[in-house]
């Protein structure tokens, strides 16, 4: 079982503990998650709230100003045991400077290529056909480096409890995909390139849709 408590709670952890084992059961069999209070923002100044005086934002008016897939990828992105600064305006942002639209927007990208490629007729090779020897741009060989930790990633982040590990990773891999699709072209007249870099940002699409998928974050088509 795990648990998710406010930091300030901790004085708790060895009552519960004490409890589960004084009821026969391990207390090993319990984890507890601390996590530090988030700190709201609107355009770098902070949100006035206060308990006291009931003047609080609760987090279903966050998710419906934001969103939920940018309410759920920014309270990914540091470990609960870090201040996370919120910021409402960024979160809303159609630009880079949003990190999850920045990653969602590589999806889309990428959903964009195979569509243009369907549209004049290229196929997209299977792994025994794809020609992926032609592969050798520095760019190309980063990206393949990186979709192939994705399986080690996603073990580190389960066993670790730490799901922040997938953001991460997944901003690494689309500023990867941005820097090479800026600077080559996917399609062209040489068939054996063209299958081969569409085999590779096929890959990159299926790793960016799985990652997304376990953080609950939608994988847009357009953008």
């Amino acid at each position: 079982m795990i648990d998710v408590w406010g930091a300030d709670h901790h004085g708790y952890i060895s009552r519960l503990y004490a409890g589960i084992q004084a009821l026969g059961y391990d207390k090993e069999s319990l984890k507890i998650v601390l996590v530090q209070l988030v700190n709201l923002l609107r355009d770098g100044k902070p949100v006035a709230m206060s308990t006291r005086a009931g003047e609080f934002v609760t987090l279903k008016e966050v998710v419906n100003e934001v969103g939920r897939d940018a309410a759920r990828y920014n309270f990914l992105m540091r470990r609960s045991d870090s201040h996370l600064d919120f910021d409402l305006e960024l979160a809303k942002k159609q630009s880079n400077e949003n990190p999850v639209y920045y990653v969602q927007y590589a999806h889309a990208r990428i959903c964009s290529i195979l569509r243009m490629a369907a549209d004049k007729g290229y196929q997209i090779p299977g792994y025994d056909d794809a020609k992926l020897h032609l592969l050798k741009l520095s760019e190309e060989v980063d990206l393949i480096k990186a979709i192939t930790r994705f399986p080690e990633v996603v073990e580190g982040a389960a066993k670790s409890l730490e799901p922040h590990r997938l953001t991460f990773y997944l901003s690494d891999v689309a500023a990867l995909l941005h820097s090479y699709y800026n600077k080559y072209k996917v399609l062209s007249e040489d068939e054996g390139m063209s299958g081969a870099r569409l085999f590779l940002v096929e890959s990159v699409q299926i790793v960016l849709q799985n990652a997304l998928k376990l953080l609950g974050v939608s994988t847009p088509d357009h953008m």
